[in-house]
């Protein structure tokens, strides 16, 4: 039983993984229109992960709100 639970933990965590790579990946393909549009959307939540990286991909690009 332990060792069905725990690979139905790493499969959890295998597929968490992937949703956030698809996400931080679907970030840095948008135009940068887009890209401002999200990081307005999430500026009030500073700490938001979806606002960091909105941030962080916006410092790459050299474009600011």
């Amino acid at each position: 039983m332990l060792k069905t639970r725990m690979r139905r933990l790493v499969a959890q965590n295998d597929d968490a993984a992937a949703r956030l790579r698809k996400i931080a990946l679907s970030i840095t393909n948008l135009i940068d229109e887009d890209l401002l549009d999200l990081a307005d959307i999430f500026k009030a939540s500073p700490a938001s992960p979806l606002g960091e990286m909105a941030r962080s991909e916006m410092a790459k690009r050299n474009i600011k709100l």
